[in-house]
């Protein structure tokens, strides 16, 4: 198992991680968080090469996926760089990418009674701006879930945030700090149940964000 405490928190630079090879040629991994080596809860960034595939197969939780760079291709259509989509539980596919793609992947953590299919192209949907000079767009809510990318301008601060069903950020561009540390574009941190913390936007910034689904503890 790793990083599978959902009580920590959890701050990981992917850019100095190495890809380690999956089971199928030309598609490579940087596990982020992951329960057993091939099935259950699962969160990395994966790297298709040029033409690479995987086989057809089933997500019994469920698949979540933003992509990062390049076009990632299934049987129901081609997704580009800021696509977000959804695959719910039983959806089953064979994926592939022509050109080469790199996206971030999170399998097995869909509450079952969430059967929507999405797929939002970000780059080309309508955002909402917010008083602070950054703007938002939300991507999925159900439950006490919700996923957003926002945009958040240079100077931006606080307020403190509390996280009571956890918090999950993915940086795609920009740099912010918070009291515990730096993120770069490239950096994925969880924060558990009940956590807080102050962000400082350092640059102009731009995160992928998902709260209000983490269990209140989870294996060590």
């Amino acid at each position: 198992m790793l990083n599978m405490d959902f009580s920590r928190r959890v701050a990981i630079d992917t850019h100095a991680m190495d890809w380690i090879a999956s089971p199928a040629a030309g598609v490579w991994r940087k596990p982020l968080a992951r329960e057993e080596a091939e099935s259950g809860h699962a969160t990395s960034i994966v790297k298709y090469d040029a033409g690479a595939s995987f086989r057809a197969h089933n997500h019994p939780l469920g698949e979540e996926i933003l992509v990062l760079s390049g076009t990632f291709s299934d049987e129901t259509g081609d997704f580009h760089a800021g696509t977000y989509f959804r695959n719910p539980k039983g959806f089953i596919h064979a994926p592939f990418s022509e050109e080469g793609c790199i996206i971030l992947v999170k399998l097995h953590q869909m509450d079952p009674a969430d059967t929507t299919r999405l797929a939002l192209e970000t780059n080309a949907s309508d955002w909402t701006a917010l008083d602070n000079g950054g703007k938002v767009l939300p991507l999925h809510e159900f439950g006490q879930e919700k996923v957003v990318m926002v945009e958040l301008p240079q100077g931006t601060d606080g307020p403190l945030r509390h996280h009571p069903g956890g918090q999950e950020i993915f940086v795609l561009r920009g740099r912010f700090h918070d009291e515990f540390g730096e993120y770069t574009a490239g950096t994925w941190l969880r924060m558990p149940p009940g956590s807080s913390h102050y962000p400082v936007m350092d640059e102009d910034t731009l995160l992928w964000v998902k709260s209000g689904h983490l269990p209140d503890s989870g294996k060590a």
